[in-house]
């Protein structure tokens, strides 16, 4: 009986110390918490007062590039803090948790010491601590300490995704770059589609042909690697980024002077009916781009050699849309993902989660919804077609998933559900050689998945944060990036690893581009930076006065990168710095240029553009 009561003793002494350890770390932890949210919140790291008079010193001598240096370097300090003291809030609010987790424990060890010793019960009720009215008022006020943390730490981790989206638009402001008003974080680069019918050219009709639904497979197939991407994409340019997303142009003699004001080699210029981020697609002589708002879904038909609009097709009356738009941002829209084409259908799909196809000549083919995506800026992962499969990345808080459509019927080929937060970043599809696989990049991960089955290959947690840039592959390499976080280089291999990473100079919109040698990668505030495709050596960096949304894109060897203002920056793809035109398009741009037949096409603000010699 001793024995017993000694063991209870030592027990309850045991679980006190835990109890009142964890007790002191959890009231500590709620202290932290709650002075740390409300100095973050009296803080804007955009607009600190040093910056703010160092700016106003270089808008009064522009031509500063030591000042303009140094505002860079202390504004990324600020925001580096600034990031850092809310990732710390976040991880506190986890910690706080597990401290209450374990003093419940404690307390729930000692009541059942108590109850089985009701000697040490007797002894307990002598200690004031344990009265019932001073647990009472402690068990409020401690309750109520904790709830308030906790509820700081929540807010300061959904606060994190518009700060993030906010301080890349407000890099801009610090190198006196004028910021388009609905420009987007997760949005320039990933642009979109849309959807109304009304003029066809009654020559261009075809047949549809309906095929079997093919069921997902349990096994893991390899995707035939054949030609992909097969001859007819590349000479066309079927989705965002080029054919596969990949951000290279295979079309020739693309021309390197154009000017708006003048007409120079501008050869026509079309008006766009309804606004959206998306880029221009192109297949034959038929270029598509869609747009759309709270009311209305549309996808747009131009003769791709006159700018006439051939047809306009309304997405509506699709079973299952919402009766009302999502909220989305301005800097977002309805309609942000580009469309795309296999040359037989044209593919759109919007913030509603509705999802068309329609023929060449504005037909419906099928129509359905997706379910609406859930996120706080709106849907802008951009399709793209493998073969007979509708590609469709729907990354979204309540369901992450890829999935394939039949592009005959729309119905469901493979789904594979994800466990990665939201993306904005549209997928890319390579062949590597061995195999085509579908690379898709959310935070934490870069993932790859067979075309045909939707098996998941492989998987590599390296990035974080809400991601914007798609990817890019060149010679086995795969590049991710996203601000605030990295820049990484993924060698495939049987076991994929992380060959080199780098953390300055990193993009929110843009997606990298690569070849053999080098990477390019163009950022928001409007640094263009290239490294060694293999090491990740900084071969060059090079400051413009405007920043950048739209993605580079390599054509030959020459890299093309559209600013917000429109200019068209033009250099060698090389490891030094060889500007070869900055033609002026004069209209704002935040969309990604399309080319065919020695032909520039551009999406601007208000109007599509037509270059060319």
């Amino acid at each position: 009986m001793k024995n017993n009561k000694k063991l209870f003793k030592i027990n309850t002494k045991l679980w006190n110390g835990i109890a009142i350890t964890s007790a002191i770390f959890s009231f500590i932890l709620c202290i932290l918490i709650i002075a740390n949210f409300l100095q973050i919140n009296r803080l804007d790291p955009i607009n600190t007062e040093i910056i703010n008079n160092l700016v106003e010193r270089l808008s009064q001598n522009p031509n500063d590039e030591a000042l303009r240096l140094e505002i860079r370097e202390i504004d990324l300090l600020a925001r580096k803090a600034y990031f850092t003291n809310q990732w710390q809030i976040r991880t506190g609010g986890y910690l706080l948790l597990i401290g209450v987790i374990i003093f419940i424990i404690a307390i729930q060890m000692i009541n059942s010491a108590k109850n089985i010793s009701p000697e040490i019960g007797e002894k307990d009720e002598n200690n004031l601590f344990l009265q019932k009215t001073a647990r009472k008022w402690i068990s409020i006020g401690g309750a109520g300490i904790v709830v308030i943390a906790l509820l700081f730490a929540f807010l300061t981790h959904n606060k994190l995704g518009e700060t993030f989206t906010n301080a890349a638009i407000a890099e801009n402001k610090l190198n006196n770059e004028d910021v388009p008003e609905e420009t987007n974080t997760a949005q320039a680069q990933t642009e979109a589609a849309i959807v109304e019918t009304t003029e066809i050219d009654a020559t261009e009709k075809e047949e549809i042909t309906e095929t079997e639904t093919i069921e997902k497979e349990k096994e893991v197939i390899q995707s035939t690697i054949a030609d992909y991407p097969t001859t007819e994409m590349k000479a066309n340019f079927p989705s965002f980024r080029g054919a596969g997303g990949n951000g290279v142009a295979y079309q020739k003699n693309i021309p390197t002077n154009w000017n708006g004001a003048t007409n120079e080699n501008i050869l026509w210029k079309a008006a766009i009916p309804l606004h959206g981020y998306n880029s221009p697609v192109i297949w034959g002589n038929k270029l598509f781009i869609s747009g759309a708002n709270a009311t209305s879904k549309q996808v747009f038909c131009y003769g791709r050699n006159t700018g006439k609009l051939l047809w306009t097709a309304n997405v509506d009356n699709v079973t299952g849309s919402p009766a009302t738009a999502p909220a989305v941002t301005n800097d977002t829209g309805h309609s942000a993902p580009t469309v795309t084409t296999d040359g037989k259908k044209v593919f759109a799909i919007f913030s509603t989660g509705d999802i068309i196809a329609l023929d060449m000549t504005g037909k419906r083919v099928w129509a359905k919804n997706l379910g609406v995506p859930q996120n706080h800026y709106g849907y802008s992962s951009s399709l793209y077609v493998y073969e007979d499969k509708l590609i469709v990345q729907y990354d979204h808080r309540s369901a992450s998933k890829v999935m394939a459509l039949s592009v005959n019927s729309g119905d469901v080929v493979w789904s594979t559900n994800r466990k990665g937060k939201i993306s904005w970043a549209s997928p890319i599809i390579v062949n590597t050689g061995n195999r085509v696989e579908i690379l898709l990049v959310t935070d934490p991960f870069v993932a790859s998945y067979d075309a045909n089955t939707g098996a998941e290959l492989w998987r590599l947690d390296c990035l974080y944060g809400e991601v914007g840039p798609s990817l890019t592959y060149a010679d086995g390499i795969v590049f991710a990036t996203n601000e605030y976080a990295s820049l990484v280089a993924i060698k495939l291999g049987e076991t994929p690893v992380k060959l080199w990473e780098q953390f300055d100079y990193l993009s929110d919109v843009p997606s990298p581009v690569a070849t053999d040698k080098y990477l390019f990668l163009a950022t928001s505030y409007g640094v263009v930076i290239c490294h060694d495709a293999k090491t990740g050596a900084v071969l060059w960096e090079k400051e413009f006065d405007n920043g950048f949304y739209s993605s580079p894109i390599l054509v030959e060897d020459k890299i093309y990168l559209i600013d917000v203002q429109g200019i068209m920056h033009i250099f060698k793809a090389d490891k030094e710095y060889v500007s070869l035109g900055e033609p002026k398009l004069g209209e704002k741009v935040v969309s990604t240029p399309a080319f065919a037949n020695g032909r520039v096409y551009i999406r601007a603000d208000k109007n599509l553009y037509c270059i060319g010699k």
